[in-house]
């Protein structure tokens, strides 16, 4: 009996170390690929032709952000008159992709009578690189400064998008333009995150993300501090950025900014990615209203 009974202890102690050993390597992958988990580009360069709604109203921009690091994007004007547009909108897209995913985005601000500015991440769209937190937040700032002293437009006239990763950059940037007291117009975030590790922690609730990850993205600290109206727009559906995420992040923003109350809008029917094909209309309308809000240049 007393044999067997060790036998079992030793059968016990080998598969709570063959499952220690398995948690620790997830560990290890989790640090080491978090980057190559978060980021998904589409490396491929990007012809402005396979753009065909909107490329004779696009020039293709490059922007030098670090030596031998040069970016690639996207100038989109609302009508093919000079200057037409009171309005620029700079798009910080998604993880996955390149900008020729977003094209259906730069039409829906057409309509609203918008410019559109978007450059690729590094690593993406034909940008060299490799894509960091560090790196694209530093940027974003770049691109900023592009709009202001490459194509003409004024700090009032800009308004920064984020959308999912990229609502995490367009926060920091917001937030960084608050700090130097050159906000921008606007803020427009949709289907974003309060934090990554928020995000990362829905889909890991086994895992200790939040002391693991690198990328943190920390939108719901930094948006306390952004001194510009803010939009909100967040799928009911969303499985993948889930809803509670876009509410908790909605509500650590001011309650307003010069004058004009923060606004959430819940879309019922549309998930993460289906966005402008579930809710295209309401997203249009939620936008419209938004910039009648900040008024005319």
């Amino acid at each position: 009996m007393g044999t067997r009974s060790t036998s079992w202890k030793k059968r016990g102690w080998r598969w709570v170390v063959f499952a220690g050993s398995v948690f620790l390597g997830m560990l290890l992958m989790l640090a080491l690929l978090q980057r190559k988990l978060i980021y998904v580009p589409d490396s491929r360069p990007v012809e402005l032709s396979d753009a065909l709604s909107v490329c004779e109203l696009t020039e293709d921009v490059k922007l030098d952000v670090a030596p031998g690091v040069q970016l690639c994007g996207w100038h989109s004007r609302c009508s093919p008159q000079e200057r037409a547009s009171k309005r620029l909108v700079i798009l910080f897209p998604g993880n996955a992709g390149n900008r020729l995913k977003r094209v259906s985005l730069l039409e829906q601000y057409h309509q609203l009578n918008c410019d559109t500015l978007i450059f690729d991440y590094r690593g993406y769209g034909g940008s060299a690189g490799s894509p960091a937190e560090s790196d694209i937040s530093d940027d974003s700032l770049k691109v900023w400064d592009f709009a202001i002293e490459k194509l003409g437009y004024q700090p009032s006239q800009i308004i920064c998008s984020g959308q999912s990763l990229g609502g995490g950059v367009a926060t920091r940037l917001a937030w960084e333009l608050s700090q130097r007291k050159t906000p921008p117009a606007g803020l427009i975030l949709t289907a974003t995150f309060s934090s990554l590790a928020d995000a990362a922690s829905v889909h890991y609730p086994w895992l200790p993300v939040k002391a693991l990850l690198v990328e943190k993205y920390p939108s719901a600290e930094r948006i306390r501090n952004v001194d510009c109206p803010l939009l909100v727009i967040h799928g009911k559906q969303d499985r993948i950025v889930p809803f509670e995420l876009g509410q908790r992040l909605f509500e650590a923003a001011p309650d307003q900014v010069q004058g004009i109350p923060k606004t959430f809008v819940e879309l019922p029917q549309a998930g993460h990615n289906d966005i402008l094909h579930v809710a295209a209309e309401d997203v249009l309308h939620a936008k419209r209203a938004f910039f009648q809000q900040l008024g005319d240049d």
